[in-house]
């Protein structure tokens, strides 16, 4: 009987040490991929800073405490309308002064013209010599000027009495306030009372390196021609979302910045519910398409210290090439741009189980 039992134990044992080794040598099968060109669309992506259409710094054009503060941070406003009011006491005076003036002036005129008439009148009847005539006239027309003056002044009083009213120069969203009532304000100072922005249109700026610059002219053939014929543009906030609104290529500098060998370029987005605000942070994308590219699944490719190697496979070997990819991808694809050619055979997926160029079954 233990005998028995024994050579049923080994017969267990022995199924067991098969089953095993069948599962050890069971080949194991990886999806190849035939290289071929095909067109794919892949976008760059360039951090962008973003202003408003106008962003407009307000200073005083007269010297004053303010006396009303008229708008509140972040307020819609109209082209004209009254932001802040300085002391108006002291203008309003120089006006009322400057008008006494002119009325003065304007009476030494009319006594001045009635002397003339007089003299000519004697100078007529042979009365008075030529030389007082000529002094009469004379006394005349330095009261004109002087009228004039008079009138200059009037006129840059009423103006300065105008400007202690500051007015928006622009419609737009106004910005911080820090200048309250009872502050000294003056031309000469140096941070503004506030900032008045456009943002019913934004301005979009990023950089572009001379190089990729260079292909988008061989594309489309002159700047004129990448501003009106390049596709949409998007924008991608700060929080990573994407903005709803696309927008497009409005114009590109001419001159190439030495310091970084890239030129700088203007995007415009319409912003009709205000969700972009000037001086925030992005990237603008930009989709481009490419024909004829070699292309391979992502799967494919595989990375050793920042090198890119695919399997390609010969004779039922498979054999690891280095290849040259371009960074940007569909999210699916790579554009190959050295290493592999039409044709070629390599491992698509599961190249984690290549050990060694073992013979591979497909």
């Amino acid at each position: 009987m233990n005998k028995l039992i024994g050579i049923f134990i080994a017969a267990i044992m022995l199924l067991v040490a098969c089953s095993q080794s069948a599962t050890e040598i069971q080949p194991r099968s990886c999806d190849i991929y035939v290289v071929v060109t095909d067109t794919i669309s892949v976008s760059d992506s360039y951090p962008a800073v973003i202003q408003g259409r106008q962003d407009i710094d307000v200073l005083p054009q007269v010297s004053g405490k303010i006396t009303k503060v008229c708008v509140t941070e972040g307020q819609h406003v109209r082209q004209g309308q009254t932001l802040f009011v300085v002391d108006q006491v002291p203008f309003q005076a120089a006006l009322r002064s400057a008008n006494a003036d002119v009325t003065a002036a304007e009476s030494a005129v009319e006594a001045a013209q009635i002397d003339l008439d007089s003299k000519q009148t004697l100078f007529n009847n042979n009365v008075i010599s030529n030389y007082d005539l000529q002094m009469a006239r004379s006394a005349l027309n330095h009261a004109k000027a002087a009228l004039e003056q008079a009138k200059a002044a009037q006129i840059n009083a009423a103006n300065n009495l105008s400007y202690t009213s500051v007015v928006s120069p622009a419609n737009g969203v106004v910005g911080t306030l820090p200048f309250r009532t009872g502050s000294l304000v003056s031309p000469t100072m140096q941070q503004p009372l506030t900032t008045v922005s456009d943002n019913n249109e934004m301005f979009v700026y990023f950089s572009m390196a001379e190089n990729r610059l260079r292909q988008l002219l061989n594309q489309y053939g002159s700047i004129d021609d990448i501003i009106h014929r390049m596709p949409p543009v998007q924008l991608r906030l700060n929080d990573g979302s994407l903005y709803d609104t696309e927008g497009h290529i409005a114009s590109i500098s001419g001159v190439i910045n030495d310091m970084t060998g890239a030129i700088s370029i203007r995007c415009t987005f319409d912003n009709p519910k205000q969700l972009l605000f000037s001086g925030s942070n992005g990237s603008i994308i930009i989709p481009h398409q490419t024909d004829n590219a070699i292309v391979v699944p992502q799967t494919a490719i595989f990375m050793v210290q920042d090198k890119y190697f695919a399997h390609k496979v010969k004779q039922g070997k498979a054999e690891t090439v280095e290849v040259k990819i371009d960074h940007q991808s569909d999210g699916h694809r790579y554009i190959v741009l050295e290493g592999l050619s039409v044709g070629d055979t390599i491992v698509a997926s599961g190249v984690g189980l290549i050990h060694h160029q073992d013979l591979l079954s497909y």
